[in-house]
């Protein structure tokens, strides 16, 4: 019954692993590939390391042979046969601040719709207003309420202002990345911008979590806005983000044939007038999510 399941429409739904998936695909092919049929039984973790000559060597084929069925099973085998059939719901940001350029200067404005509209209820006020009405332990009770009420909406008004001092700082610290781009993105760690708010470094790190800004540069999770200091070895800093984003560059236009190894990344952003350690580029790398030179080279 399964098997015939994993026959129907998306072929291979229902399999219990990615081998038995593709299998169940490239099986009802109209022209067998027995390549193709053996690497998927027998060589999947071999492929996906892109050691073809050692599946050339085990099949007794040729490295042309093995290259040619890699290309059938990355174009017509599908690991997620039912991935087409639902749509993840995207995920919509809405910023918490705007910045906005008017003439040389930037405004920043808060999101209102964000803040919670609190207020007491009056029916409890005229209570406690009132003599006679309520006995003395219950308005004793609604005193305290009050109080407490009365603490939270300080509390939300006092980290809506918080907010508000912390983008005041970041934009300042960050005229020149808003003015010119990302390689103008200073060094900033949030001691500078609690100094000068006049509040702990924590407080700066919990409003800062989750809460994105608007700016003519695009939309940016406030955290963006902080990085270590990073020498270029000319006397300048550069931030981790700038140096991560020349790295995607390098590798996004690279020769798929011939991607760039860690060390001739290392190379060409000295060439940028950027001084990296090999590993420290290795991790960069790994951050972004992209794979090592020898995994990334496509060999058709």
């Amino acid at each position: 019954m399964l098997a015939t399941v994993q026959k129907l429409d998306p072929v291979g739904v229902g399999a219990r692993t990615v081998r038995e998936c593709l299998l169940t695909q490239a099986l009802l092919w109209p022209v067998r590939d027995t390549v193709v049929e053996e690497i998927v039984c027998n060589h999947l973790e071999k492929l996906a390391s892109r050691n073809y000559k050692f599946i050339a060597r085990a099949l007794g084929v040729t490295f042309k042979e093995v290259c040619e069925a890699s290309a059938m099973i990355n174009r017509c085998l599908n690991p997620t046969p039912g991935a087409g059939f639902g749509t993840d719901s995207a995920r919509v940001v809405i910023p918490d601040i705007f910045v906005n350029k008017v003439g040389d200067e930037y405004v920043i404005t808060q999101n209102e719709d964000g803040m919670p509209k609190l207020k007491l209820n009056r029916l409890y006020r005229e209570m406690l207003k009132s003599d006679g009405a309520v006995s003395d332990a219950a308005k004793e009770y609604l005193q305290e309420r009050l109080k407490s009420a009365l603490w939270l909406i300080k509390s939300v008004h006092q980290r809506h202002r918080t907010i508000f001092k912390v983008m005041e700082s970041i934009v300042v610290f960050q005229r020149e990345f808003l003015d010119k781009g990302l390689k103008y993105l200073k060094p900033l760690i949030l001691k500078d911008v609690a100094e000068v708010v006049g509040v702990h470094e924590s407080t700066v790190s919990r409003v800062t979590t989750n809460k994105y800004v608007q700016t003519p540069r695009g939309i940016f999770e406030l955290k963006y806005f902080f990085s270590n200091a990073i020498s270029n070895g000319e006397g300048a800093d550069l931030t981790a983000e700038y140096i991560r984003n020349k790295i995607k560059e390098l590798i996004e236009n690279e020769n798929s044939k011939k991607p760039l190894s860690d060390q001739q990344i290392v190379n060409r952003l000295k060439e940028s007038g950027i001084v990296l350690a090999r590993r420290t580029a290795t991790k960069y790398r790994e951050t972004l999510g992209y794979l090592s030179s020898s995994k990334r080279k496509v060999m058709y």
